[in-house]
């Protein structure tokens, strides 16, 4: 501050009085009650559909396999002969929040190397229940993944018709290895 500005400030405050019993005055800290907007960047690439859905009657039980996949690759998966190496529970939850948790573990299973998943979307008494409608948009959205081989429901004690088992696509290095160990044997 040079000399004019203190001689400004002086004359503007020349009438201002303190405060009279400011020492019993305590300042509470500003508190920010909204935490700062995070965004996930994995979500802005979610590229699952959420439009007009045709719902899957209850009756119909969840079945998908990719054009060139072996018959006996879905008969193993409908029978639970693979191992389930990782489970998503959507039960109870938001459409949204479905469509979110699903893409979310998808991905992160293939980055993983998993084979066989479940998928537990639950299953209603009628088929406009909400369940159902999840499970309709869990049928619709496996499709959407160029990863999943072929999904079907699940058997009674992984949540039957509630649950489906879904068959995901061999990473290029599980490929890799498959074919080492098979080339070792073959010398």
């Amino acid at each position: 501050m040079n000399l004019d500005d203190a001689s400004l400030f002086l004359e503007a405050m020349g009438d201002v009085e303190p405060l009279k019993g400011c020492a019993d005055v305590h300042w509470q800290p500003v508190r920010n009650l909204r935490t700062p907007a995070r965004i996930d960047t994995l979500q802005l690439d979610n590229y699952l559909s959420t439009g007009f859905l045709d719902i899957v009657p209850l009756s119909v039980p969840l079945e998908f396999r990719r054009e060139g996949l072996q018959h006996g690759v879905i008969d193993k998966l409908r029978t639970g002969k693979y191992p389930q190496q990782a489970s998503l529970n959507l039960l109870r939850q938001p459409i949204e929040k479905c469509r979110q948790m699903l893409f979310s573990f998808i991905l992160q299973a293939q980055q993983d190397g998993l084979r066989n998943v479940l998928v537990i979307h639950g299953k209603g008494r009628d088929d406009n229940s909400h369940a159902n409608i999840v499970r309709s948009y869990v049928a619709r959205w496996l499709t959407e993944f160029e990863d999943v081989q072929a999904y079907c429901t699940a058997l009674p004690h992984h949540g039957g018709s509630g649950a489906c088992y879904v068959a995901l696509r061999k990473t290029a290095q599980a490929k890799q290895d498959n074919w080492e160990r098979h080339a070792k044997r073959c010398r």
